[in-house]
């Protein structure tokens, strides 16, 4: 259950008393087109000091960017909190004063940032926090503990101990507990699958595995935001087909729908049960994308819950959909704490455009014209495979489609012809 006592980020001086302009430092490793668009939108924030902290050049950021940046330095590891504290306190230095509010967005720095916070008393999610979002393991032993529906779970250390669980809970899911984005994710069908796996790569307490029940049915996000610990606004997305299954299949095409009505009744349960989660695991200010099943029974399960922005283009989906910049919303919740919540008005979606065949790089994209002509009064937002162009590395593919329409339905059709009409061929 929730702390009796505000979290340690309510302790700290709140920003909305700054008494001058605030000093804000965000963390970028690397200039990643969608950490980008995010440091932009703190950096545009009016009467905001602008500090950056990266890994590589200034020169490798837009000019845009550092035209707004008013203090810079680069580390050699922004994962490290000895590193990344040095570097906090020279931007400070440079900004000439303390630093307020200390962001980012990548979901592998959430614990080395809050760390960095309760050194330097900067406010902001405390460590502890931190952990319950970060290790998938503590976060679903804290949801079954609140007594929320999630899927069964055993972190194994050891090869013994996970063969055992295997041998109760099949099929499976095995992660590493501080995972992202489906990552060195895979399904289990049989105990040989694992015993095969652990002769390549056994757990051990240095590197434990965490073993999940794998849960069937549709997958949904419920991405929110909580000002205060109080919830204010929530986003409900259906995946079609998961994650997992994208990852496993790399020839299938797959899309993301935002309906545009999501307070009816048939929503209610995770309404309550992600509202209820958020404060089981001590979510007081900021943005957080939550994953979760409806089960074939019609039950729910929750998932994962990352306490920072979502990916794969969900934040700019959510901005398309409620005519409402959502990357400027995220800035100005994690360093104002303020957020107004808007109307949703459109329904939304993204068809994503992944390679097929065998190659290392995109050889010809098809069915580009038939596309633009059937759906080209719905599309708003596009990036297009070019021929040359490498092959991506996650599930996200080479490219995408964002949908809008006010009917569901006519987002939903055109996203399915979206994927049918366009192939994009891979080659060496």
């Amino acid at each position: 259950p929730p702390p009796a006592s505000p979290p340690p980020e309510a302790s700290l001086e709140s920003t909305s008393r700054f008494l001058h302009l605030p000093n804000v430092v965000f963390v970028a490793p690397f200039a990643l087109e969608s950490t980008l668009r995010f440091a932009q939108a703190v950096a545009n924030l009016e009467g905001v000091r602008f500090g950056l902290i990266s890994q590589q050049e200034a020169a490798g950021f837009p000019e845009a960017l550092r035209a707004k940046t008013v203090a810079y330095e680069r580390v050699g590891d922004a994962l490290d909190a000895d590193q990344l504290a040095a570097g906090v306190r020279q931007v400070g230095a440079q900004l000439g004063g303390e630093v307020h509010a200390l962001v980012g967005i990548l979901e592998q720095l959430q614990e080395t940032l809050a760390l960095v916070r309760e050194r330097l008393r900067i406010r902001g999610m405390a460590y502890e926090t931190a952990k319950n979002f970060r290790d998938k393991a503590r976060m679903k032993t804290l949801l079954r503990r609140g007594d929320l529906p999630c899927a069964r779970h055993f972190l194994a250390t050891s090869p013994e101990q996970a063969l055992s669980f295997a041998e109760e809970c099949l099929p499976l899911v095995a992660k590493p507990p501080d995972g992202a984005g489906a990552k060195a994710t895979f399904r289990v069908d049989t105990v040989e699958q694992l015993r095969s796996y652990f002769r390549v790569a056994p757990p051990s307490p240095e590197h434990p595995i965490l073993l999940e029940e794998f849960l069937t049915g549709e997958e949904h996000s419920f991405d929110a935001v909580t000002i205060g610990g109080l919830p204010v606004f929530h986003s409900i997305s259906c995946y079609r087909p998961t994650p997992l299954e994208v990852m496993e299949s790399p020839w299938i095409q797959w899309n993301v729908l935002l309906p545009r009505e999501i307070d009816g009744p048939e929503y209610d349960d995770i309404r309550a049960a992600g509202t209820r989660a958020l404060q089981v695991l001590g979510m007081f200010t900021g943005l957080s994308h939550m994953e979760w099943f409806r089960r074939p029974d019609g039950s729910i399960a929750l998932s994962e819950v990352a306490a920072r922005p979502p990916g794969a283009q969900f934040t700019s989906l959510m901005s398309w959909a409620h005519e409402r910049d959502f990357y400027s919303a995220w800035a100005e919740v994690s360093v104002f704490e303020r957020f107004e919540a808007p109307k949703r008005v459109y329904a939304t979606g993204a068809a994503y455009l992944r390679g097929q065949g065998v190659g290392d790089r995109v050889g010809a994209v098809h069915g580009l014209e038939a596309a633009q002509r059937e759906l080209g009064d719905l599309v708003v937002e596009a990036k297009l495979p070019k021929p040359g162009q490498p092959k991506a590395s996650s599930y996200e593919g080479e490219g995408y489609l964002i949908l809008r329409d006010p009917d569901t339905a006519v987002v939903e059709e055109g996203l399915r012809r979206a994927v049918e009409c366009i192939r994009v061929e891979l080659s060496t």
